[in-house]
């Protein structure tokens, strides 16, 4: 997972994460690439949704052809799913996620969103004219699963934005390590109640537990919005600094 500001767009950040399967090839490749994509991104004075959607999707195919293209493809099958979130000057929050990974918004100690497979389904329903039981089995299968660097399935990419952030605000970007062992509500507690990194490592900790050791990794990425510090007036300084 990663944090990036934007090289030639002040005020974006980039929230990403990438949760490979049996090797780092594909998480690093989609960390890689999705800077790589960021940095070179360009705006005007009003942040478009669409175009950072469209970059969302940009990052997921070209990680998919990059990973698709290593020797080692071949054999091991290296694969990432995928979570990305940016955050704009406008105070809008765009998403996006492939395969297992997910978004959460919270709202002080309410979920209110969580990224899920709906729309993947969906499209294997009506593209590809899948039963819609089949289609709900699509992790189960080679041919179906989702993911970046799969040779047999193009990216699916389900993308979401909010609009009006406020201070109160969080966001969590995480691996099937950790959401399928929670409820929604334990989630949102967890990040309203603690600091991000207090939460991830309680988090972590109480995923070790009840996986019993049979759990999948556990990555997060935690983003929590508060109130921007007030400037401190500049007679105050003086007076401070006189007083010093």
């Amino acid at each position: 997972m990663a944090l990036y500001t934007a090289a030639q767009a002040p005020g974006y950040v980039m929230a990403v994460l990438a949760d490979g399967n049996t090797s780092a090839i594909g998480s690093d490749q989609v960390l890689l690439t999705s800077k790589h994509l960021f940095d070179e991104m360009r705006v005007g004075d009003t942040p478009s949704i669409p175009r950072l959607q469209e970059l969302m999707r940009n990052i997921a195919e070209e990680a998919h052809q990059v990973i698709k293209m290593n020797p080692i493809a071949k054999t091991a099958e290296p694969q990432s799913a995928l979570a990305l979130m940016v955050l704009t000057p406008a105070g809008q929050a765009v998403w996006a996620h492939v395969g297992d990974a997910r978004v959460y918004r919270f709202d002080g100690e309410t979920c209110a969103m969580r990224s899920n497979d709906g729309a993947y389904i969906e499209h294997l329903v009506q593209q590809d004219k899948l039963p819609l039981e089949a289609a709900k089995r699509h992790r189960s299968s080679k041919l179906l699963n989702n993911a970046l660097g799969n040779n047999f399935n193009a990216p699916f990419v389900t993308a979401g934005y909010h609009d009006g952030l406020q201070a109160g605000d969080a966001f969590l970007l995480c691996s099937d390590g950790l959401w399928q062992l929670f409820k929604d509500t334990e989630l949102a507690a967890a990040v309203a109640r603690n600091t991000p990194r207090q939460a991830a490592e309680r988090l972590i900790s109480k995923a070790g537990e009840r996986a019993q050791g049979k759990g999948d990794n556990c990555s997060m990425a935690i983003i929590k919005l508060v109130e921007q510090p007030k400037e401190i007036p500049n007679y105050t300084i003086q007076k401070m600094r006189r007083a010093v």
